[in-house]
């Protein structure tokens, strides 16, 4: 493949991807939580607009993901993970913008980023419909809460048991 070409392709696949949110980004929780800092609809993409505050969750710079770095091993999987910051950024814009469901979601998700991948997984299947008991969910939902300090994830959750208890769709002992 052309060399020119695949620079471009990465250029443009991480243009894309820190225009929706998927760089890190270092920003301090009470710079996150004064109303004068909050992000808003003219702040969107951050790449863009904000490219001074993008960096990766190993502190890299935008401007450090290029092909050579990438090839190179100087840019790896674990710089191109989400932050919690990142999604609480993005969170504000969809808020500025009305989107609040949305912005709910991106939190939700900021929540889950601390717990382990293979966890996030075994919680989701859990969840299904006849997996599990309602103790193993109110477990679940204690070391969400406790453990991950996923507050809101925790609360979601402790629904699912009580709806999975009227609805008849927990796993019998």
């Amino acid at each position: 493949m052309d060399q020119e070409l695949l620079e471009r392709m990465i250029k443009e696949v991480m243009n894309s991807l820190a225009g929706n949110g998927t760089n890190k980004v270092e920003v301090s929780s009470s710079d996150l939580q004064k109303n004068t800092n909050k992000m808003n609809r003219g702040d969107y993409p951050l790449s863009q607009k904000k490219a001074d505050i993008v960096k990766s969750a190993t502190g890299k710079k935008l401007e450090e993901f290029t092909i050579e770095n990438v090839m190179s091993g100087k840019i790896g999987a674990a710089d191109c993970r989400i932050a919690p910051e990142t999604l609480e950024m993005q969170a504000q814009i969809a808020e500025s913008v009305g989107r609040n469901a949305f912005a709910r979601n991106l939190r939700r998700a900021a929540e889950l980023i601390a717990i382990p991948d293979a966890r996030v997984l075994e919680i989701y299947n859990a969840l299904r419909p006849y997996r599990s008991t309602k103790a193993e969910l109110l477990a679940i939902a204690d070391e969400l809460e406790n453990k991950y300090n996923a507050k809101v994830n925790a609360q979601l959750v402790k629904e699912a048991a009580e709806l999975y208890e009227k609805r008849d769709r927990l796993r019998k002992n």
